[in-house]
């Protein structure tokens, strides 16, 4: 990756973050980035200050992002679908406790 490309604010490492590139210094990714702007609407004024990051870096992350915004929509699909499958597979706790309450409140 050409870091200088990005104001050497983007940076990936494997072993970090699972080598996703991120804000050089924090495990904040470019695609938390997108997400907090694309799909939760935060401007890159929240989103600094929400993640004590600055505006450069922000700016940085979503030059990055619409740079690869296809490989990176992809990894956004993949990880909703892994976390969707996860969801599946993992019963709920909290659900279970709720529904024994209810059956022995009917008692």
């Amino acid at each position: 990756m050409d870091n200088n490309r990005y104001g050497g604010h983007i940076e990936a490492t494997p072993g970090i973050c699972g080598g996703r590139p991120r804000v050089e210094g924090h495990r904040i990714t470019v695609q938390d980035i997108a997400v907090w702007s694309d799909l939760m609407g935060m401007s890159p004024d929240e989103i600094a200050s929400e993640y004590s990051l600055s505006l450069g870096q922000v700016h940085a992350a979503l030059a990055y992002y619409f740079d690869h915004v296809q490989e990176i929509q992809e990894r956004i699909r993949k990880d909703d679908a892994f976390a969707e499958e996860v969801r599946r597979r993992t019963p709920s706790l909290l659900k279970q406790r709720l529904r024994k309450q209810k059956s022995g409140a009917k008692r």
